[in-house]
Order: structure tokens, then C-alpha cells, then sequence
């Protein structure tokens, strides 16, 4: 059904990006922390349901952001790149969420008209 196909992909997506904000928040939660690497999400072309199914995976998966310099303590943490890719990452949600909403309006549409006919 095509509102199945829609729903789990718009779904995998925001469980992406919510991951995405929770692994943002605990950078930026450690960034005094000796040591510490910064964390990403895998993007989702990577982490497909079909592949974390044949995987065993329960979810995203966790990777250290490659590139970033670290400090004397050993800490990689840049507070402009968290700031930047948390704001990136709502935006992002809050326009997931519109559209699945858009569509959910188009489909009840398509079911009130079709009981009126």
C-alpha cells in the first residue's frame, strides 16, 4: 500500500533525525570532557531499513565524525559545528513533519471524497 511505503520511510527518517539531535546534544553535553570524540549519525542512504534488517541493527548507527581537530585535552568537540548541524537538523524535522502532514491531509481527502461519491 502506498501510504505504508510513505509512512515507514517518513518514519525512518524522523527516527534519523531525532537520533541525530539526541547523539548532537551528548557532543555538546561533552564538550569540556577530556577525550572525548565527537559522534555522528550515518547518513540515511546507509542505514536503510532493509540493510539494518539484514545487519541486526536496531537503529542508526554511531560513527566518529571524521576531520575535526582536537584540542590539547584530546577533546574534538567544535561548539559552532554542533550549534550549526543542531539547527540544521530541527529544520530539518519540523519540514519532515509538514510534509507528512500534508500528505496525511491529502489522503483523508481522497477517503472523504470517495465515501461522498
Amino acid at each position: 500500500m502506498l501510504f505504508d511505503s510513505i509512512g515507514r520511510e517518513s518514519g525512518n527518517y524522523l527516527t534519523y533525525l531525532s537520533r541525530r539531535q539526541e547523539v548532537i546534544a551528548a557532543n555538546i553535553a561533552n564538550a569540556d570532557t577530556p577525550g572525548y570524540r565527537t559522534m555522528d549519525i550515518a547518513p540515511p542512504a546507509i542505514f536503510s531499513s532493509i540493510y539494518l534488517e539484514a545487519a541486526g541493527q536496531p537503529g542508526p548507527w554511531l560513527e566518529e565524525a571524521p576531520g575535526l581537530p582536537a584540542r590539547n585535552d584530546g577533546n574534538n568537540v567544535s561548539m559552532d559545528r554542533e550549534a550549526r548541524l543542531l539547527s540544521e537538523t530541527s529544520l530539518k524535522f519540523n519540514l519532515a513533519t509538514q510534509m507528512l502532514r500534508a500528505e496525511l491531509k491529502n489522503i483523508r481527502s481522497a477517503i472523504e471524497e470517495g465515501r461522498s461519491a
